[in-house]
């Protein structure tokens, strides 16, 4: 099937902060077309078609109603994901819902059971391993570039929302905290890279117990934390490969590096796995000088501008999957990342190491430009 000429008709479920860039993201995809927007504040989702030029605009219901919308974007706040994913299956809808697949890990199993007994598709975030900086770190695993990997080491910087987001209350609350907001992006790149994780070892803990809102469109002025916002763990993976990870939003500035990758024969320095290209480093041992590794595909976007901060092409591949290509940010992957960076806190109140329940495949690999770029 020639996919240039498959049309997928989407609606966006949400029309909150991050919006725009999944409508900006999408649009890059000519065989993706937004049709549609929902909210459970329908004049905010009246105003996001208008501003976007979208026909269509309403409440949740008449988005799933709506018999021309072939894929729901869900990009609700964490703590609605499992409902509203489940209701968009029942209706016989294709999802992809924002990371991560729901709140906890009991609500993630609702949903894959829902999406087990449905004959729609169900795709989740994080996309941005699809993008070509961890593509070309997995790239030059796959090669034995490094060698046998040893180990690695996983760095969360804090985002800083307090200052940038109206509304930061979603990422101090239930779903979100450093863990669950920024640690997929992070754990996504690594089981890309290393296959599933068998077991943790965590310590977290809170830092500052009340944040004071900044951004200058705040609707709140101060937030308090109801979730561990410093996390350090040990993860250790199903090949043997040790993880040293730290997922804090209390380390405002460092000179950690993002992610590190340690093989037998070299070292790979991967760029902030929050977007979806960069500078990938190699240094074999005996190496002078690090090399910035060629990409293995093109870029979503250029790299040091707002493209990186687009969303979309994990919509695509959930789209390629309906062409009858691979499913790469498929459930058992979501699920997998979700279980690992949730045994964070079961470690630490429990005190002992979490053997992992769930494990998966380390999705194919992508080589080639994507389709339409």
């Amino acid at each position: 099937m020639d996919r240039q000429q498959t049309r997928h008709r989407i609606g966006i479920l949400g029309a909150g902060n991050i919006f725009g860039r999944y409508v900006e993201g999408l649009r890059t995809f000519p065989e993706l077309e937004v049709v549609r927007v929902a909210d459970v504040d329908t004049a905010r989702a009246r105003q996001a078609a208008a501003q976007y030029g979208i026909p269509a605009w309403g409440g949740a219901d008449e988005l799933l109603d709506d018999d021309t919308v072939e894929i729901v974007v869900n990009i609700t706040p964490p703590q609605f994901h499992a409902k509203t994913v489940i209701a968009a299956l029942e209706a016989g809808r294709n999802v992809y819902v924002e990371k991560p697949l729901a709140a906890t890990v009991e609500e993630a199993r609702e949903v894959l059971a829902a999406a087990e007994s449905s004959t729609a598709l169900l795709g989740s975030a994080p996309d941005t391993f699809l993008g070509s900086a961890v593509q070309t770190a997995r790239h030059a695993i796959d090669a034995g570039r490094i060698g046998e990997v040893v180990g690695a080491t996983a760095f969360v910087r804090s985002s800083r929302a307090e200052t940038w987001h109206p509304d930061p209350r979603s990422f101090y609350g239930p779903g979100g905290g450093p863990v669950l907001d920024m640690g997929p992006y992070y754990l996504a790149a690594l089981v890309n890279c290393l296959g599933p994780v068998a077991q943790v070892s965590a310590a977290t803990r809170i830092g500052a117990r009340a944040r004071t809102v900044t951004s200058p469109d705040r609707v709140v002025d101060e937030i308090t934390v109801e979730v561990p916002t410093h996390a350090s763990a040990t993860l250790t993976f199903a090949s043997g490969a040790i993880a040293t990870t730290l997922m804090s939003f209390d380390v405002w500035d460092t000179e950690l590096p993002r992610i590190e990758i340690y093989g037998t024969e070299g070292t790979l320095a991967l760029p902030n796995p929050n977007f979806f290209d960069g500078d990938v480093r190699l240094k074999r041992h005996g190496d002078d000088e690090w090399q910035v590794l060629t990409p293995v595909t093109e870029l979503f976007g250029a790299v040091g501008t707002p493209d990186q901060h687009r969303r979309g092409l994990g919509v695509q591949d959930l789209a390629e999957v309906l062409d009858g290509g691979p499913h790469r940010a498929n459930p058992a992957f979501a699920f997998h990342t979700l279980e690992v960076l949730a045994s964070f806190e079961t470690s630490h109140q429990e005190k002992r190491f979490v053997a992992l329940e769930s494990t998966c495949e380390r999705p194919e690999p992508r080589t080639a430009a994507p389709t339409g770029r």
